[in-house]
């Protein structure tokens, strides 16, 4: 890693006439994609963006044709460097790849994680993805979820990419196992923000971004059920949250499921394997989008990672349903 410094820029834009009336973070997160909206957040706190020369709070409404000036002050950056790290590449093309991302692998570099990231890897097998903004990657994972993820190659395809996820025309498939025996699917339509205590963590909040999700029974065990859910929207731990909202906390999760609840009478096999599963129970398993360049449609998959299949194998031995 090295640390560079930024000059200082003055980034400008307009509201649109479509985002009138929203949340001024959200709004300024769309108009400046390079950075996080907690970032942006923050710096409409410390009066580093003004609204048509005016100081204003994150959630303040913005006004359509507005002007908005960004502040990026002078501060020190990580130059995110190439590594040759093993990468599961599913499929690549002069466009776009399709990647396989392991469970415990952060997708970009930050504090505490400055290397051994999926971008650092990224870069050391296409290194042309230092052109493109955040090394290409336009959604993440987890650092403890696994599974499938797109990543642009070009900058044709980052700004299809981008558009596909807005329009929410991307299909994105999970498997999550969860605690509780559900009796059926169902959609949780339930707005996601920053927890207003836990700032680390985040909550379904009343004025929070809209979140839909999707969810299909699987396979049903007697305490336990094997979800396939789909996202409509793609919020910052949607699954997780909305599981967890629901009281069906998906096994494993460190961040909002609580204490492991070790159900009655479970046997010696079924114990190991819950206290032992190292991470949330997920993985992304399906992505289906319109290439950028061809516009066909592509379809992808990935089986599940060994741990959740072994999982899944005490699960269906020891708390089979009916039993």
């Amino acid at each position: 890693m090295s640390v560079n410094s930024k000059n200082v820029d003055l980034l400008e834009a307009r509201i649109p006439i479509q985002s009138h009336g929203m949340r001024l973070d959200q709004v300024v997160a769309e108009l400046f994609p390079d950075y996080s909206r907690n970032r942006l957040a923050t710096w409409i706190k410390e009066g580093r963006l003004t609204v048509d020369g005016k100081t204003m709070k994150p959630r303040d409404k913005a006004l359509a044709s507005a002007h908005v000036v960004l502040e990026v002050a002078d501060e020190p950056v990580i130059d995110w460097q190439p590594q040759t790290l093993p990468l599961d590449v599913i499929f690549e093309d002069e466009h776009i790849l399709v990647v396989n991302k392991p469970a415990g692998m952060v997708v970009h570099p930050a504090a505490g994680h400055t290397d051994g990231t999926l971008v650092n890897a990224l870069l050391g097998y296409a290194p042309e993805l230092d052109t493109l903004p955040r090394g290409g990657i336009v959604h993440r994972l987890d650092k403890e979820t696994s599974g499938i993820m797109f990543v642009a190659r070009s900058a044709l395809a980052h700004k299809s990419l981008v558009a596909q996820l807005s329009e929410r025309t991307v299909s994105r498939t999970y498997c999550a196992v969860c605690t509780g025996a559900l009796t059926g699917g169902g959609k949780i339509d339930a707005p996601i923000d920053r927890h207003p205590t836990a700032r680390t963590k985040m909550a379904v909040v009343a004025d929070g971004k809209p979140a839909v999700t999707h969810y299909r029974i699987a396979h049903r065990f007697k305490h336990y059920t094997q979800l396939q859910v789909n996202l409509e929207t793609g919020r910052t731990h949607q699954i997780r949250v909305h599981m967890a909202h629901r009281k069906w906390p998906l096994i494993g999760d460190p961040v909002y499921a609580g204490r492991q609840r070790i159900p009655a009478g479970a046997s010696e096999a079924l114990i190991t394997a819950l206290r032992n599963f190292p991470r949330q129970a997920l993985h992304a398993q399906a992505l289906e989008f319109e290439h950028p360049a061809t516009g066909d449609w592509m379809e992808f998959e990935t089986e599940l990672p060994d741990d959740l299949v072994e999982l899944l194998e005490v699960l269906d031995s020891e708390d089979r349903f009916g039993g």
